[in-house]
């Protein structure tokens, strides 16, 4: 496999270029060409491998000072056909979920659950109906203020149209709700999004979850299906997301990329953004500046 590493950074230091200039040095890198050099404050730069014991893991302690993130990248087969992207925590800030519950006085306990969910120690399925369970009386507005009030992350809205001029599909996998999550797609121009429904009477949730539950497997067996239907192999897809029910579609799309990643995603996906804004998924792609803004 042919491999480069590619280090990327989200920032406004004025000291970004020097800084990585320096590390590329300093760690034997050779460089191969630049992505980004501190344009709308992005950075990424391609280093060709010189030896094949390289560590990574070494490498990303070393950077993580300058806040830069360093991954291996296969040089073939880059631009992906696919996207499928979760939304919570990684198209969007925050949690759905327990925006609702802070509105309506049960954030704490909504909260608690949501991070144990996510870190992998709590089941999905149960968790969920927990934590729906708790929102039953709650009047149909709150969603709509949700909407209002959703903020995305940086670099949310220029994935799509930068991967579908290139023929490239995107949807949004979420265990999150479809009120939110079919808005989200529409805003930032994907071609659809799968995820779960809350139970709706007299203009208020009954505090149930429509089944069947659009959790972790559901994912892997979504990415299946699309790539199917496009004819593609998984190895052709990007699949980026943040927590515990991300972890199967990661692992399975050929390029699986951790969203600033809960503990499990850290320890199992080798492909992390840490430091880099969602621009960071095309710049792995080995989209430059100029294609995307």
């Amino acid at each position: 496999m042919q491999a480069l590493i590619l280090i990327s950074s989200s920032n406004n230091n004025s000291e970004t270029k020097t800084n990585l200039s320096d590390f590329i040095k300093t760690n034997g890198l050779g460089l191969h060409r630049w992505l980004a050099e501190g344009e709308e404050n992005q950075w990424a730069v391609e280093c060709n491998v010189r030896h094949n014991d390289i560590n990574i893991e070494l490498l990303r302690k070393n950077g993580r000072q300058f806040e830069f993130d360093i991954n291996l990248i296969s040089n073939t087969n880059r631009r992906k056909k696919l996207l499928l992207a979760d939304m919570d925590s990684t198209l969007i800030r925050g949690e759905s979920l327990d925006e609702i519950a802070h509105k309506v006085g049960v954030g704490e306990e909504i909260s608690k659950i949501t991070l144990k969910t996510m870190n992998g120690e709590l089941d999905f399925y149960q968790s969920i109906i927990l934590r729906v369970s708790l929102l039953k009386g709650v009047k149909q507005t709150v969603l709509d203020e949700i909407i209002e009030e959703t903020v995305l992350t940086s670099g949310a809205n220029l994935i799509a149209p930068t991967m579908k001029k290139n023929g490239a599909y995107c949807f949004i996998l979420s265990g999150g709700f479809d009120f939110l999550t079919s808005q989200v797609a529409k805003k930032i121009g994907f071609d659809g999004s799968f995820s779960n429904s809350l139970e709706i009477k007299d203009s208020q949730l009954t505090g149930n979850i429509t089944f069947p539950i659009f959790g972790m497997h559901s994912k892997l067996q979504k990415l299946t299906h699309l790539c199917n239907k496009q004819n593609i192999s998984a190895k052709d897809a990007a699949a980026i997301g943040d927590g515990a029910n991300d972890l199967e579609m990661l692992k399975v799309a050929g390029l699986g990329v951790a969203f600033n990643g809960k503990p499990i995603l850290k320890k199992e996906i080798k492909t992390q953004l840490n430091h880099t804004d969602l621009v960071g998924l095309l710049f792995l792609q080995g989209y430059n500046v100029s294609d995307i803004y």
